[in-house]
């Protein structure tokens, strides 16, 4: 705004005492100051309010002045409440430095003056700032991205002075502010997604607002193209196609924007302007998908070939065309994962391919790369409810005990696990099963039913959220998850149960020592050790659990049993 809209407005009561000349100058801000030397505080283009309780003598004037002016604020209002007027020192001195000078009536409250400024101020930068986002939209709309989701939010923070960042569903940054340092902490980005799909899935009108310690979050959604767009407080919303969405088919693919700030008091033109930013930033996810297009169709065509049980040299050939594609300048087909997932709802509903395969391409990208293109290099399709990705590894790396390095089942879900479980809701699941690496094409029918394998054994743990790899294929846990519950209960129970109330009764440590005794093989120097128990005393204690159970802990049999019991229990 222009110093001389402030004569404008009677509310005000100001009074100009010199500068006349110099009210087309424009205000940025407003500052309340007593102080002799406010320039710290000072950034330049503010009005400056004071009621001269720094001015001891005429003499205080001049440097005051000066300093102000070095500042480069835009005006100074002097009140009357405290001398009964400006004093002529004063006025002198801003005459001199050519420093706009009001008279702030003693009736007016600087805060009636702050507050008038702060709206006019704002109003101002949010036009000026929905004319760029309006004209960013058509550049993006009818041509070559003009620069993604970035531009947009270096556009909130200097015009608006708003942080904003753009995540994944799973927490993972998209996009954040240039100078945001530090970033986001993970942690922080984990809990404002599981807020912002919790709330989603509750159908709580956005934006949604979260404290985090001491901050206020404010999330908006990103709705991508053949969804409904967000609906701001007090308009109606949207009727006929698209409208009456299951809210379960997106809500686990959605970006979300969040702004460091509560929208809880917002106006309704600031609130649209953030509704805008968001259906700039769905423009662009829109883009990235398209972009996806040819990677999932790769990737379908490659599992039709192993599903059809296509010859080992046609899937081959096929590989060496999605290869470059998916590893630029790489000279040799890479060796290959897969990994299968599906997302369940408690009601049965099977029509969540898509939905399982925008989630597996999100929980594929390293959940400490930011940017929308980190997953340029992951191809997944989607037959029925299943969806399957094909992992190149470029180089499969050796582990210490000699297997292939690559994905990691339950790597997969340790950052996502908390703000999926949220979007589940308490009526939904996520399961990933992954296969080991394999190194051609007639591998992969074996890897595919490998992977879809792990997921049954992740399937038949507890949780909304599990994953198993191929390593458990081969152990006995691949057969705890498959034992009925109330086999398991009998089993555990007839040989566990003794040894729990005998423990309580006498407080003793029975199934403590027996759980080291199994877990040092049967050595009793060595669990006498870890246990800091004398040979003798571990002796008395095992004796004492094979007279409670009738079994020999000397026998393999019987060793096998209280393990399994151990662990189903």
């Amino acid at each position: 705004m222009r110093l001389r809209a402030l004569l404008d407005t009677d509310a005000l009561g100001l009074k100009l005492l010199g500068g006349e000349d110099e009210l087309d100058r424009s205000v940025r801000g407003v500052m309340t100051t007593d102080l002799r030397d406010p320039s710290r505080y000072l950034s330049g283009g503010e009005l400056v309010l004071t009621g001269l309780a720094w001015r001891r003598d005429a003499a205080d004037s001049e440097p005051f002045v000066r300093l102000l002016v070095q500042a480069q604020v835009a005006a100074l209002a002097a009140g009357e409440a405290e001398l009964g007027s400006v004093p002529e020192d004063l006025v002198v001195a801003c005459a001199r430095h050519r420093l706009p000078l009001f008279a702030v009536h003693e009736s007016v409250a600087f805060a009636t003056i702050t507050e008038h400024v702060v709206r006019q101020v704002s109003g101002e930068r949010a036009g000026d700032l929905a004319a760029v986002v309006d004209r960013h939209r058509r550049m993006m709309t009818s041509g070559p991205a003009g620069g993604g989701p970035d531009v947009v939010l270096d556009l909130l923070g200097s015009d608006l002075d708003l942080r904003a960042w753009v995540l994944s569903p799973t927490g993972r940054q998209v996009a954040g502010p240039k100078d945001a340092e530090p970033a986001l902490p993970a942690e922080v980005c984990a809990k404002l997604a599981a807020e912002h799909l919790a709330a989603t899935r509750t159908g709580r009108r956005a934006p949604h607002r979260v404290a985090v310690g001491s901050t206020t979050y404010s999330l908006f959604p990103v709705r991508g193209r053949g969804q409904p767009p967000v609906t701001p407080p007090g308009a109606r919303a949207p009727q006929g196609a698209g409208a009456g969405r299951d809210v379960r088919e997106t809500v686990l693919s959605d970006w979300l924007l969040v702004v460091e700030a509560d929208a809880g008091d917002w106006a309704e033109e600031r609130l649209d302007l953030l509704y805008g930013v968001t259906q700039l930033i769905a423009v662009e996810r829109d883009r990235r998908d398209a972009a996806r297009t040819v990677r999932r169709r790769l990737a379908q065509e490659v599992l039709e070939l192993v599903q059809t049980g296509a010859a080992p040299a046609e899937i081959a050939a096929r590989l060496r065309v999605a290869a470059p594609v998916l590893l630029p300048g790489l000279g040799a087909a890479p060796h290959w994962q897969v990994v299968v997932a599906r997302v369940e709802w408690e009601d049965g509903d099977e029509q969540t391919g898509r939905v399982a395969q925008t989630l597996l391409e999100e929980i594929l990208v390293d959940p400490h790369a930011t940017g929308p293109e980190q997953s340029d290099r992951i191809a997944v399709a989607h037959t029925g409810g299943e969806a399957v990705a094909l992992v190149p590894l470029p180089a499969v790396a050796t582990e210490h005990d000699g297997s292939e390095a690559g994905v990691l089942a339950e790597a997969l879900l340790e950052s996502v696990r908390e703000p999926l479980s949220a979007g589940l809701d308490g009526d939904g699941r996520v399961t990933l099963g992954v296969s080991a690496a394999v190194h051609s094409a007639e591998g992969l029918r074996g890897a595919l039913e490998e992977a879809r394998h792990a997921r049954r054994v992740a399937a038949a743990r507890p949780g909304r959220v599990c994953a198993a790899g191929h390593q458990e294929l081969a152990s006995h846990v691949l057969l705890l998850p498959f034992v009925p519950d109330d086999v398991r209960r009998a089993f555990t129970a007839r040989l566990l149960d003794p040894l729990r109330d005998y423990d309580r009764r006498h407080r003793a440590e029975l199934i403590p020592t027996l759980e080291a005794f199994l877990d040092s093989d049967g050595s009793w120097t060595r669990c006498a050790n870890r246990l800091h128990l004398h040979v003798n005393t571990l002796r008395y204690r095992v004796g004492r659990i094979e007279q409670l159970t009738g079994r020999d802990l000397s026998r393999l049999e019987d060793k096998l049993d209280f393990f399994l019991a151990l662990r189903m229990s």
